[in-house]
């Protein structure tokens, strides 16, 4: 499905990847992994309401951002980037991607751009700016022992500017005390991911709506899998009884 917000056309294909398209420009965040570019991704669970998979190869991106190294998938990006596409990597990507026997950066046949947790860029027409995303140590998103999924300085999340319109994803990440100021940012749309364990859950996402109060939310990263299952109606509803619009993009 296409939602259409303020100028853009916005689709979740899956996981954490997002198309935001404007008339001149088009964003993608985080594509593929799974098989959700390729048509060979399936549900664990029948209660998964996911976008379905497809054999999804339409070069158009002119900026691909990737937020850490589990959301680096060079087919992927092979999939969405245009020929003279511009990719914007988070720094840190080239220290795990050989531990994870992924090409480096350097590697993919673009130019890249790489950032850190607090940086601003332009690219082309879009400006960008990144923010820290990581889970708190010892807090409600981390393996048994404690130590987080994703600990500072693993990734990041991106705002980014398209035509005027500005988008939040904030990455794998818990709501974080920067992010409770991300109103004066003007955010228009707010892609929060909502799958629980390995990011802020449900109701941690949609209190951070509310408090960034922005014109649109569409949640993602959910029901990937079941680990990742979320009840994406309840969130829903918690957020547009705040008064703050709420879209599903879904099954």
């Amino acid at each position: 499905m296409t939602v259409r917000h303020d100028g853009l056309a916005v689709e979740w294909l899956g996981y954490a990847t997002i198309r935001l398209a404007g008339e001149e420009s088009v964003v993608y965040t985080d594509p593929g992994r799974y098989g959700l570019l390729t048509g060979e991704w399936e549900p664990d669970s029948d209660d998964l309401a996911h976008p379905p998979s497809r054999d999804y190869r339409a070069e158009d991106g002119d900026v691909v951002c990737v937020s850490h190294v589990h959301h680096y998938d060079p087919d992927g990006i092979e999939r969405v980037a245009s020929d003279d596409a511009t990719v914007v990597a988070f720094e840190g990507i080239d220290d795990e991607a050989e531990k994870r026997g992924l090409p480096p950066l350097a590697d993919l046949p673009h130019d890249v751009e790489r950032v850190g947790a607090k940086d601003t860029l332009t690219v082309g027409d879009v400006d960008i700016w990144t923010t820290p995303a990581y889970n708190e140590p010892d807090g409600p998103h981390t393996r048994p022992d404690g130590t987080p999924y994703h600990p500072e300085g693993f990734g990041c999340g991106f705002v980014v500017d398209v035509e005027g319109t500005r988008a939040f994803w904030p990455g794998d990440t818990d709501v974080l005390p920067g992010h409770r100021t991300m109103g004066s940012m003007d955010v228009s749309l707010f892609c929060p991911p909502i799958g629980q364990r390995f990011t802020m859950d449900r109701c941690e996402a949609a209190g951070l709506a509310v408090r960034i109060d922005p014109d649109l939310v569409l949640p993602v990263h959910y029901d990937t899998f079941s680990t990742l299952a979320a009840d994406s109606r309840a969130f829903a509803a918690a957020v547009a009884a705040a008064g703050v619009p709420v879209v599903l993009d879904e099954n």
